[in-house]
């Protein structure tokens, strides 16, 4: 009994190394964790309207595996090599996740600047510890104004076009 436990083990260990040797890594110069990754890209929404983008502009510059960008746009550069585009679409539970009703708060209007002072707006908040976010002006009351402290863009499923520009 003894023997055939062992065995089973065995089996098992040397089926999951198989399985694990068989899991091609990505080819060295192309996106992997810890690597430095220079990218282009341009952000879309639903309806094709662009968002953003550095077209034009200074690339994106992250290292890959280090949580820098959006877990769905991350895992679908694995592998990718300078030169190469993709098109990328990221569920919101990839990104910024599901907008969250409660995620809001009322201050007092005097505490927002008067440029500030539109339904739609985005504002920087900064927390007590000195960490910023973006809030939203949800909208404005005699006295107060209601903040969603929901990230801009959740809840949304995002569109990029991503070229990898370079990776060390």
């Amino acid at each position: 009994m003894i023997r055939t436990v062992k065995l089973a083990a065995a089996l098992v260990a040397l089926a999951a190394s198989t399985a694990l040797a068989q899991t091609p890594a990505p080819a060295p110069g192309a996106v992997q964790n810890g690597a430095t990754v220079s990218l282009e890209y341009t952000l879309k929404n639903d309806g094709g309207e662009v968002l953003d983008t550095n077209k034009g502009g200074n690339p994106l510059v992250f290292v890959h595996g280090r949580q820098q960008i959006i877990p769905g746009l991350e895992r679908e550069l694995v592998g990718m090599r300078p030169g190469e585009e993709k098109q990328v679409v990221v569920k919101p539970e990839d990104a910024y996740g599901e907008s969250v009703p409660g995620a809001q708060q009322e201050v007092p209007k005097d505490a927002i600047p008067k440029e500030g002072l539109k339904v739609g707006t985005t504002l920087t908040a900064r927390s007590g510890s000195g960490e910023t976010r973006p809030v939203v002006v949800k909208e404005i009351k005699e006295n107060t104004v209601v903040l969603d402290f929901n990230h801009p863009l959740a809840g949304k499923t995002l569109y990029f076009d991503v070229k990898v520009l370079g990776v060390q």
